[in-house]
């Protein structure tokens, strides 16, 4: 879903529902794993502990996330958490083929990938890419 008013982009971005096949194969891979973690130790606390781990390390996959460009900030809305940075806080931008990683470094760093924020692209990788472009002029990460 996107929807673009005037100055503010917004669209909502669920993997899970993108590919069936890899989200099935996902779901039967989590499964397998949970399986032999409770037959390996026959314990069902360490089956509780990795089944919290694994579906917390992929709730991005999992569960929508909402993003809104705005004239004057970034919002990032997820079930358990939002977002919220100013355009001037990002000074670099590197897109790719799902989404553009937006930094706060003028120049590349492996800090970039913890420091940065992701944008996943729904169907609108251009309109995106062309409303980032207006906010961060000065030095495109291509």
């Amino acid at each position: 879903m996107i929807v673009s008013q005037g100055t503010e982009i917004k669209w909502v971005v669920h993997p899970v529902k993108k590919n069936w096949k890899v989200s099935a194969f996902l779901v039967f891979f989590l499964i397998a794993i949970c399986a032999s973690i409770y037959f390996s130790f026959d314990s069902l606390i360490f089956l509780i502990i990795s089944i919290v781990f694994l579906f917390c390390s992929l709730l991005p996959f999992f569960l929508p996330t909402t993003y809104i460009l705005q004239d004057e900030r970034i919002v990032v809305k997820s079930l358990f958490r939002e977002i919220s940075r100013q355009w001037d806080y990002f000074k670099r931008y590197y897109p790719d083929r799902n989404g553009v990683l937006l930094s706060p470094f003028p120049y590349v760093t492996r800090l970039e990938n913890f420091r940065g924020l992701y944008l996943r692209f729904g169907n609108n990788r251009d309109d995106v890419i062309r409303f980032i472009k207006e906010k961060i002029r000065d030095n495109e990460g291509y």
